[in-house]
C-alpha cells in the first residue's frame, strides 16, 4: 500500500497512482514496441548500415503476455503449440505471444483451410502445429485472411510457398499486401500516422521502398469481395466488417453460430491502459490506435451482434464460447454505440 508521511494514502489517491503507473508502464511498453516495428533486417548494425530494413508495425496489444493468463501456464503453454478443438471442425492455435495471437484451422469434408497466419515468426509453429492436428503431408486448400496487418499476414507467404496453396484476402487488402505506400497513408490508424508513417519518411525513399519491397506478399495472392463463396470453406459465409482496416472481414457459419471476426473484436481488453498492461480478459472493440475508421468499426461490431454467434473466435484472446456470448457481444455493440 502507498502510504503518505507513513500513513496509508486516500483511497482515492492509491486509484490515481495505480492509474499513472499504469499508463507510464503502458507508454514505455509501447516505445520499447515501437523501436521493434522498424528495425534493420537480422537487426545487424550492417544491414542498419546498408538500408536494409523489415517493416514491423503492431495490431495486438502491448504489455505481459495473455498466454501466461489462458487457463493456467501448462495449459496455455499448450494451446500456443497445439490446435484445440473450438466447435466442430474448427481449431484454434493460441492465444499466444505478448499480442495473444490467434489462428485457425478449419476443416471440411475432403480439406481444410488456415484462417489467419499470425507474426512471420510463426510459420514454423503453425507448420508444426498443423502437422500434428492433421497429419505430416497435410496441405490446406488455402489460406484466408481477415486482414492484412503483419499478426494476421506475417507468415502468409512463408506457408503459401510450404504449402503450395494460394492466399485469398479481401481485395481492398491488397494495396497494403502489395506494400502500396499511398494506400498505407490512406488508410493509416493513429499508431501509423504517430510512428510508422513518419518513420518510413525519414528513411527516404530509396530505403522506404527497401523496406516496402521486403515486406510485401509476393506469394499466389487471390482477391474475392463479401457476398461471394469463401474460398475452401463450404458452408461459411464472409461477412463486410470494415474500420479496423479499409477491407476487414469476418468469416461466419450460420449453421451453428461460429464466428470468427479477425480484429472487428477481440476478447482482450485493448482499449485501456491497466487492461494492456494486465493482459485483461474481456470482450473489446478493434485497438483504436491502431483503426483506420473508428465509426465503421463501431457498426461492424452491431453487424456481428446481429448475427448473434455461439462461438466468438478473435484474432487476439481466447475465444469465447456458450450461451452467453451473444449477449456480451450485443451488450458490447450498445455500449459503443454502434446500435
Amino acid at each position: 500500500m502507498q502510504t503518505l508521511g507513513g500513513f496509508p494514502a486516500p483511497a482515492s489517491r492509491r486509484v490515481s497512482s495505480a492509474r499513472h503507473n499504469a499508463t507510464r508502464s503502458w507508454c514505455r511498453s509501447a516505445a520499447n514496441e515501437a523501436s521493434a516495428w522498424l528495425r534493420p533486417a537480422g537487426a545487424s548494425r550492417r544491414a542498419a548500415a546498408t538500408g536494409v530494413w523489415v517493416l514491423h508495425w503492431p495490431v495486438g496489444h502491448v504489455g505481459r503476455g495473455f498466454a501466461g493468463r489462458t487457463g493456467g501456464g501448462g495449459a496455455a503453454a499448450g494451446r500456443a503449440l497445439v490446435p484445440w478443438r473450438i466447435a466442430p471442425r474448427v481449431y484454434c492455435l493460441g492465444p499466444s505471444g505478448r499480442a495473444g495471437t490467434n489462428v485457425f484451422f478449419v476443416r471440411s469434408a475432403t480439406s481444410w483451410t488456415l484462417v489467419d497466419t499470425g507474426w512471420a515468426s510463426d510459420a514454423d509453429r503453425i507448420e508444426r502445429a498443423a502437422a500434428a492436428l492433421l497429419g505430416g503431408d497435410t496441405r490446406p486448400d488455402a489460406i484466408l485472411l481477415t486482414h492484412c496487418h503483419p499478426d494476421h499476414s506475417g507468415a502468409a507467404e512463408r506457408l503459401a510457398r510450404d504449402w503450395d496453396c494460394p492466399v485469398h484476402l479481401p481485395a481492398e487488402e491488397v494495396p497494403i499486401a502489395i506494400g502500396d505506400f499511398a494506400a498505407m497513408v490512406a488508410d493509416a490508424g493513429p499508431l501509423d500516422r504517430w510512428v510508422v508513417l513518419p518513420m518510413l519518411r525519414a528513411l527516404g525513399r530509396r530505403r522506404r521502398e527497401a523496406v516496402l519491397a521486403r515486406s510485401r506478399l509476393d506469394c499466389s495472392l487471390r482477391a474475392f469481395r463479401p457476398g461471394t463463396d469463401v474460398p475452401g470453406m463450404p458452408g461459411w459465409e464472409c461477412v463486410p466488417t470494415p474500420g479496423h482496416t479499409r477491407g476487414h472481414v469476418s468469416y461466419s457459419r450460420p449453421a451453428d453460430g461460429v464466428l470468427i471476426t479477425g480484429d472487428a473484436v477481440v476478447t482482450l481488453r485493448v482499449n485501456s491502459p491497466a487492461g494492456l498492461l494486465l493482459s485483461r480478459e474481456g470482450i473489446s472493440g478493434p485497438p483504436w490506435y491502431t483503426t483506420w475508421d473508428r465509426r465503421l468499426a463501431r457498426e461492424s461490431v452491431a453487424r456481428l451482434a446481429d448475427l448473434e454467434p455461439s462461438v466468438l473466435a478473435c484474432g487476439h484472446g481466447t475465444p469465447m464460447t456458450g450461451p452467453d456470448t451473444a449477449e456480451a457481444l450485443r451488450a458490447l455493440a450498445e455500449r459503443l454505440g454502434g446500435h
